[in-house]
């Protein structure tokens, strides 16, 4: 993932994203700041395709469940992609999410881990994002760490990894298992 500042010396806005080419780059804005991630590999499109596919399988008729790319955009200078995300279907516009989503979840790719788990955690905290997950897809041990906003702060709910399981209350009740997300990696 990398980080860009404007040329003119001025903050990005969802205007200049929106003028990005279509190149299957992933582009978002934090606080102004242009982040441009690579096209995702195999093990995080398979583990987010599948929660994906879980998620949809469990949710009620008056929320939606949607995969990347499809934006959440809470000011003009903050756009963000989850992997996946869960929100009511009132709030969607055909473009975008204007209010933060119910639930976002992060896959974790090499390139991306440490802003999955610092920057875009703090921003989904910052946003009012009641639930937020992160999904480590590695094939032999995946994990999903699941954080829940108590107050204004995100709180660990769960961390569950290869079989064990776990059973969501919100946004809506499901059950997940980590290696049920990745079994797609193996022969």
């Amino acid at each position: 993932m990398l980080a860009v500042s404007h040329p003119e010396s001025r903050p990005f806005t969802v205007a200049d994203l929106e003028a990005m080419p279509d190149d299957g780059r992933r582009y978002e804005l934090i606080d102004g700041e242009l982040l441009v991630s690579p096209a995702p590999g195999w093990s995080h499109q398979e583990a987010a395709q599948t929660l994906y596919l879980i998620l949809r399988a469990a949710c009620p008729r008056d929320l939606r469940v949607l995969a990347a790319p499809f934006a959440v955009r809470a000011d003009q200078f903050n756009e963000l992609q989850p992997d996946v995300l869960v929100a009511r279907f009132v709030d969607l516009t055909e473009l975008h999410l204007p209010r933060p989503p119910l639930l976002a979840v992060e896959v974790i790719s090499p390139s991306s881990g440490l802003r999955d788990r610092s920057l875009k955690k703090a921003v989904y905290e910052r946003m009012g994002v009641p639930s937020y997950w992160m999904v480590d897809p590695d094939r032999d041990r995946p994990v999903l760490t699941a954080f829940e906003l108590r107050g204004r702060s995100y709180h660990e709910v769960a961390v569950v990894t290869g079989r064990e399981s776990w059973n969501a209350a919100r946004p809506f009740t499901v059950e997940i298992i980590p290696a049920d997300l990745v079994v797609g990696l193996q022969p």
